[in-house]
């Protein structure tokens, strides 16, 4: 059995996934997370774990020494009005943690909007959203942290996660949905599994001041995937409403991007198969296994 001690900066979906599948492959793991709420002592497939207080405000200085002695660090918190809290906060103190492996989750949001043409890593970034600007910043943070300190640092950039527990089919029983009626509007997403899978693999397979684009093989309109749930599900099909009648800023901000982002990089350098290739796939299992 491998042992691992690992701290997690934010304990989301993608994080507690990733822990599930090293749990999975026999790690012995030695865990640590960091929540906005008081710190508590918690379990996550019989993994005891504690889970300590940082937030912009405040931090738990037990943290401090957990850090030190961790050789996995995770971070997946984001920017907090513009600033990489846990750089602001614990840049010096992972410097002298010498850990083996430190992977910043990031979102393709930094790439902006490219009107459905693709983008890869190459790619420049032009972020027209406040998160987008915030993640792109972070980045450039970390990557100095590399260059400057020889930190073992990679990036992943997320597309839009979906999950067992969170998709476009559950939302479609809800009814809680309306399909967005915009031409030609293309983004990407990811299944949560793979996410954790290719983290996985990059515990093996690592090479620091890379960055990674994860998402699936088929980037599509919002349109076509409610359509598609529709489809599978034998429902009626949900009103259509334009977006400049979309009540949601946070939803109008994601319809200002459309790009198509491609995952070669990613799927060549871990040797990795998707788990779900397209929303397809996923969909399907998640009717078929969950629903």
């Amino acid at each position: 059995m491998r042992d691992i001690n690992i701290f997690c900066f934010g304990f989301g979906k993608v994080a507690k996934n990733f822990i599930k599948k090293l749990k999975l492959e026999n790690f012995n793991i030695n865990l640590s997370t960091t929540s906005r709420d008081i710190t508590k002592q918690h379990k996550i497939d019989d993994i005891a774990y504690n889970s300590y207080q940082f937030n912009d405000k405040r931090f738990d200085a037990n943290l401090i020494e957990k850090l030190k002695k961790s050789d996995h660090i995770l971070i997946s918190i984001p920017p907090v009005n513009g600033v990489d809290i846990v750089i602001k906060n614990f840049s010096k103190i992972i410097k002298i943690s010498n850990p083996k492996w430190i992977t910043y989750l990031s979102a393709t949001s930094v790439y902006g909007n490219y009107n459905g043409e693709w983008v890869n890593e190459e790619s420049k970034t032009n972020p027209t959203s406040s998160n987008g600007i915030g993640r792109a910043e972070s980045e450039k943070n970390w990557l100095s942290l590399f260059k400057n300190e020889k930190l073992p640092i990679q990036i992943f950039r997320l597309s839009g996660i979906y999950s067992n527990q969170n998709n476009i089919l559950l939302r479609l029983k809800s009814g809680n949905i309306n399909i967005i009626n915009k031409k030609d509007h293309f983004f990407s997403r990811v299944h949560v599994e793979d996410i954790a899978n290719v983290l996985f693999k990059s515990l093996s397979n690592f090479k620091a001041g890379e960055i990674y684009n994860i998402s699936d093989d088929k980037p599509s309109s919002s349109k076509e995937i409610t359509l598609y749930g529709v489809k599978i599900l034998n429902l009626e099909k949900p009103e259509t409403i334009e977006v400049k009648d979309i009540e949601s800023e946070m939803l109008k901000n994601f319809y200002k991007d459309s790009k198509k982002v491609s995952n070669k990089k990613m799927k060549n350098f871990f040797e990795y198969k998707l788990k779900f290739p397209t929303y397809v796939e996923g969909l399907n299992y998640i009717r078929n296994n969950l629903i």
